[in-house]
């Protein structure tokens, strides 16, 4: 099927690598090497120049892998729209989620979804909110799950839920025994922060600038995690989403602070591209998004 040639193809391209290629697709090396040959034969031309190293892709090989990978996309739209007919949920789905949702929030929609929908193939991507932004952008991922603003326009962007956000302190820190505190108590501090990119870290700049926070001295890390043992080990203080400290607060590793006249909250969203196809496979995973929400 020439489907499968495509998928070869493109996989070939992309892992620059007959060997990883036939791993990723479950299928013998000389397989691949099949697919590649017939498909020079019937273009008449070489697609691909073989190395040790890695393959390289030619100029005929750049313009069918452009046109390869329309290919896949259209046979996944219509599959999808042919069991739409029959009422068959099916086929696949490539979330992407920022690390807060990806972490605490989207393993539980997941357990629901899958269970309902065995025949989907989800497929999980978690990184920070401006890669899975770019990842919906160039068809990478189906959808995003994204926490905080953007300002971005190309792409659907809609809120499904509000998180609670907390300052959190070591349990021995000095503020960590205050019902309530004023925003100048959090002067001169030092902060745990998410790396750039993350919607963690984003809005954690925004706070610290409408505080107008002066920061005695910062550590950076690329993960919720990362964070939360770094203020447990007594390394500073930070701003994380509730779902990702509730457990460390109720057994008093770590403190969450009251800040006075001041609601700490933020957008989750989800995020397609503008010309999604609303496939049910899409459909039934936003309405167990929203399902979550009710519940939550």
């Amino acid at each position: 099927m020439i489907v499968d040639t495509m998928k070869v193809f493109v996989t070939v391209i992309e892992q620059k690598n007959f060997t990883r290629a036939a791993e990723l697709l479950s299928i013998s090396q000389p397989n691949v090497s099949l697919h590649i040959r017939n498909l020079e034969n019937e273009l008449g031309t070489k697609l691909i120049h073989r190395s040790p190293k890695q393959v390289q892709i030619t100029e005929a090989g750049e313009i069918l892998y452009k046109h390869a990978k329309q290919i896949l996309l259209h046979f996944e739209e219509a599959k999808h729209e042919i069991n739409d007919l029959f009422h068959v949920v099916s086929g696949k789905l490539r979330v992407g989620a920022s690390f807060t949702i990806g972490e605490y929030i989207l393993p539980k929609v997941l357990a629901d979804y899958a269970g309902q929908f065995p025949l989907v193939d989800v497929q999980i991507i978690i990184s920070n909110t401006e890669e899975v932004i770019e990842g919906v952008r160039t068809n990478q991922l189906d959808i995003g799950l994204i926490e905080g603003e953007t300002n971005v326009h190309d792409i659907h962007i809609e809120p499904f839920m509000e998180d609670e956000m907390s300052v959190v302190v070591p349990s021995n820190h000095p503020l960590s025994q205050m019902k309530l505190i004023e925003k100048d108590m959090l002067q001169n501090q030092i902060w745990i922060t998410r790396e750039m990119g993350s919607g963690t870290r984003t809005y954690m700049d925004k706070f610290i600038s409408e505080l107008d926070l002066i920061i005695k001295r910062s550590f950076v890390f690329s993960s919720n995690q990362g964070v939360k043992e770094a203020v447990k080990a007594g390394l500073g203080i930070a701003l994380l989403s509730r779902w990702t400290v509730d457990r460390e607060i109720e057994t008093n590793e770590i403190r969450a602070l009251t800040l006075k006249n001041k609601k700490i909250t933020r957008p989750f969203s989800f995020v397609q591209s503008k010309n999604s196809d609303d496939s049910k496979t899409i459909k039934m995973f936003l309405q167990k998004i929203e399902e979550f929400r009710m519940n939550n």
